[in-house]
């Protein structure tokens, strides 16, 4: 646990804030983060938010945390939570759909989050004082297309054209500009609710938790 020297003498100490006053992320009026950490925040210890947004169809893209785990609490709406456990090499998708229910992520899991009906609101909470975050969007677009290519025995023109449009990182996706239909958010929506915890993957061999990157927040 991270030690605290506030000085809680200070005028400059905080106990209060309002999250509406830092949206971190924007797609539209219905998709956004609103974030709490000790920036905002500074008598917090190990503990973060993100104030998650969505509506039907849009997902929180694949991604990790390399410095805490987190907590998924719904507050209204409805979503299925992925991730993939690194020691099975098992997918396991988790749909939510009361008030109340949560799930945990472990530190430096892949997962992602998608939104099945429209008013979708969570709170994600974090044991670090300022949640970090890598994004496939980042790794897709940071990583060479010679290296992907080669390195998965793949067409190099096939993968530098069907990464081209990923050109920041998306958070929430698709992307506002994105022209596809989005078959496979829709396919998953259907799904979750006739299911209740399942789970597919694969039984390789097991490897380790993924590594570290940089900080988002």
């Amino acid at each position: 646990m991270t030690v605290s020297y506030m000085d809680y003498t200070s005028p400059s100490v905080q106990f209060t804030y309002n999250l509406n006053n830092n949206t971190t992320f924007r797609k539209d009026g219905r998709n956004y983060i609103n974030t709490l950490s000790n920036q905002q925040l500074n008598t917090l210890v190990d503990v973060s938010l993100l104030d998650i947004f969505m509506s039907k169809g849009n997902v929180v893209e694949p991604h990790y945390h390399q410095n805490a785990a987190e907590l998924v609490y719904l507050i209204s709406g409805a979503m299925v939570v992925s991730l993939i456990n690194p020691f099975t090499n098992e997918l396991l998708n988790f749909p939510i759909s009361q008030p109340g229910q949560v799930v945990n992520v472990p530190q430096g899991w892949w997962h992602y989050e998608v939104a099945t009906m429209d008013n979708t609101h969570v709170l994600a909470i974090f044991d670090a004082p300022v949640p970090q975050f890598i994004g496939g969007s980042d790794l897709l677009r940071l990583t060479p297309a010679n290296v992907l290519a080669h390195t998965y025995c793949l067409n190099e023109a096939m993968v530098k054209e069907t990464l081209a449009p990923i050109t920041q990182t998306v958070l929430i996706g698709p992307p506002a500009d994105c022209n596809k239909t989005g078959q496979m958010v829709q396919g998953i929506a259907a799904a979750a609710p006739s299911i209740p915890v399942p789970v597919t993957g694969y039984n390789g061999p097991k490897r380790s938790v993924i590594g570290n990157g940089w900080n988002q927040y």
